[in-house]
C-alpha cells in the first residue's frame, strides 16, 4: 500500500519541482497566516476568563491537541489501502470512512468555521469602519474628544466600558469637547435626525453602509485577485505585536493583583477561574487549520517535511498568541478603577478612538478583512454550491442569492449580538467537536482496529481526546 502510494507522490514531486510548487519556509508562513485570525483580538479576554496561569497553560496544551489532530487528518489519506488514498482531501477521507454522512458532517462543521469567521468579520469590519469614521470626523471639525470613561491618571489613556452606568452605552454618548474658548462638557447625542450620532452608529448604520462597500466584491467567479493580499494578515499581526509591546511600555510595565482562585474582590484575578471553558472554546477555531491543511501542504516542495512544517507553524501562532495575550493581560492598568475585567473582547475597543496607533491598526485591519471576507465567501459559495449543483458558479442567481444571506447574517449579528468573543468561543467548539476532537480520532482508531495494531492505551487516549471535544462544547453553554 504505502509503496504504491509512495510511487505515486514521487511523481508528483518531481512535477511540482517544475511546476512551481513552495518552499518550506514559503509553506510555514502560510500555515501562520492562515491560522492566525481575529482570535488574535480576544486573546487578552480570554485570559480573564481563565486566568493567568491557567489560561498560559490551556494555549500550549490546546496548541499541542490541536496539532496532534491536524497531523492525524494529514496522514488519513495514506491510512486507505492502494492508490485511492493518494491525493485525497478531508471529505474524500470521511466519506471513504463513514460513507456519505461523514461527507454532509465535514462540509456542514467546514461552513460552520467559515460561517463564525465570516459573521466575527463583519462585526469587526462595522468596528473598524465606525471608529475611523469617529476619528476622521473629530479631526476635520478640529474636536479633541475624551470619554469620561479614560482616566488620564495614566500613562495613555483606556477605555472601561464597564464602568459605565450602561455597559452598552456607546463611547460617543457623553463627551468633553475641547473648543478654542476651552473645554466644555456636553452631551454628545443631538435630537437632530441628521446629526452625526445618529448617521454613524456603529449598530444601527454602519453595518449597512458596509454593505455598499462589500456586496460588489463577493460575486466574481474568481477571487483570485484577493488572494494577493495575503501578505496583509503577516504584517497586520506583526504590527499587532509592535503595537502591544509599545503600549504596554507606555502603560507603565506590569500591572498584576492576582490570587491563586476565585476572588470576590473584582481588583484580583484569580490564577485558576471557574470561566475557564470560554478559553478553551477560544482556543479551539485560534488553533483550528484542520479543514485545509492537505490542501495547504500539497503546495509543499518538500512533501516530506510537512510534519515538520506543520509543527514549526503551529510553534510561531501559539507564540504570537501567547506573547500578545499576555502582554496585554499583564501590563493591562489594574489600578481603581480600572481592573482586568476592563479588557474588552476586542482589545483594539479599549484604546481610544483619538489614539494614532489605534487609528492605524483599525483602518490597516479593516482593508485587510475587506480583501480576506470576499475569499472567506468564496470558500463557502465552492464548498456550499458544489456540493448541491455539482458547480461553484451555477449562475448569478445562485451566487447572489447566497451572497445576500450571508450578508444579511453579518449585519444581524452586529446589529443584535457584535461579541465576536463569544461567537468565536462557540462555533470553535462546535466545529472543533467534530474536526479537532472526533474524526481525526475516530479515523486513527478504525484504521488501526482494521491493521489489527490497535491497543488498548492508544484507543483510551483518543476515546478520552473524543470526550474531552464533548465536553469543551457543554461548557460553553454552562458559562
Amino acid at each position: 500500500m504505502k509503496q504504491v502510494c509512495l510511487t505515486r507522490r514521487t511523481r508528483i514531486f518531481k512535477m511540482s519541482d517544475t511546476a512551481g510548487k513552495q518552499p518550506s519556509i514559503v509553506t510555514i508562513f502560510a500555515i501562520w497566516n492562515t491560522m492566525m485570525g481575529t482570535s488574535i483580538l480576544s486573546m487578552p479576554w480570554a485570559l480573564t476568563q481563565a486566568g493567568l496561569t491557567l489560561g498560559v497553560l490551556m494555549m500550549i496544551s490546546m496548541g499541542f491537541l490541536a496539532l496532534y489532530s491536524c497531523y492525524r487528518i494529514l496522514n488519513s489519506p495514506s491510512t486507505i489501502e492502494g492508490p485511492a488514498g493518494c491525493g485525497l482531501d478531508y471529505p474524500d477521507v470521511c466519506h471513504h470512512y463513514f460513507g456519505r454522512a461523514g461527507r454532509v458532517l465535514c462540509l456542514a462543521f467546514s461552513m460552520t468555521a467559515l460561517g463564525g469567521a465570516i459573521i466575527i468579520y463583519w462585526v469587526l469590519m462595522s468596528n473598524f469602519l465606525y471608529n475611523t469614521g469617529v476619528f476622521l470626523h473629530h479631526k476635520i471639525h478640529g474636536l479633541n474628544v475624551s470619554t469620561v470613561e479614560e482616566f488620564r491618571n495614566h500613562s495613555l489613556p483606556v477605555l472601561c466600558r464597564s464602568l459605565h452606568s450602561k455597559p452598552s452605552m456607546e463611547v460617543r454618548d457623553i463627551t468633553n469637547i475641547t473648543t478654542s474658548t476651552g473645554p466644555v462638557a456636553v452631551l454628545a447625542v443631538a435630537n437632530s435626525a441628521w446629526s452625526f450620532e445618529r448617521l454613524w452608529n456603529l449598530r444601527e448604520t454602519v453595518p449597512l453602509y458596509l454593505v455598499v462597500l462589500i456586496m460588489p466584491l463577493l460575486n466574481f467567479k474568481s477571487a483570485l485577485f484577493f488572494t494577493r493580499f495575503n501578505i496583509l494578515g503577516t504584517l497586520s499581526v506583526l504590527y499587532l505585536v509592535v503595537l502591544v509591546t509599545v503600549k504596554a511600555s507606555q502603560w507603565g510595565g506590569v500591572h498584576l493583583r492576582t490570587t491563586w482562585f476565585n476572588s470576590d474582590d473584582e481588583y484580583f484575578i484569580p490564577e485558576f477561574n471557574v470561566n475557564f471553558p470560554v478559553m478553551s472554546g477560544v482556543l479551539t477555531l485560534a488553533y483550528f487549520i484542520h479543514n485545509c491543511v492537505i490542501t495547504l501542504l500539497k503546495n509543499n516542495r518538500h512533501a516530506h517535511h510537512n510534519v515538520r512544517d506543520l509543527a514549526v507553524g503551529y510553534l510561531l501562532v501559539g507564540s504570537t498568541y501567547l506573547y500578545v495575550g499576555s502582554v496585554v493581560f499583564i501590563c493591562f492598568p489594574s489600578l481603581p478603577p480600572l481592573s482586568k475585567r476592563c479588557i474588552e473582547q476586542n482589545f483594539l475597543d479599549n484604546l481610544p478612538s483619538d489614539d494614532f496607533m489605534a487609528v492605524a491598526a483599525r483602518i490597516f485591519l479593516l482593508f485587510q478583512l475587506t480583501t480576506v471576507y470576499p475569499l472567506l465567501a468564496y470558500m463557502v459559495r465552492v464548498q456550499l454550491l458544489t456540493h448541491f449543483f455539482g458547480d461553484p458558479y451555477p449562475s448569478l442567481l445562485h451566487v447572489l442569492g447566497l451572497n445576500v444571506l450571508l450578508v444579511l447574517l453579518g449585519v444581524l449579528v452586529a446589529r443584535f449580538y457584535p461579541n465576536i468573543g463569544s461567537i468565536i468561543r462557540y462555533s470553535g467548539a462546535l466545529c472543533g467537536l467534530v474536526f479537532v476532537f472526533v474524526f481525526p480520532c475516530l479515523i486513527h482508531l478504525i484504521s488501526r482496529r482494521r491493521l489489527g495494531s490497535l491497543s488498548v492505551p492508544s484507543a483510551v487516549f483518543h476515546l478520552l481526546v473524543m470526550a474531552l471535544g464533548v465536553a469543551n462544547l457543554v461548557a460553553q453553554f454552562l458559562v
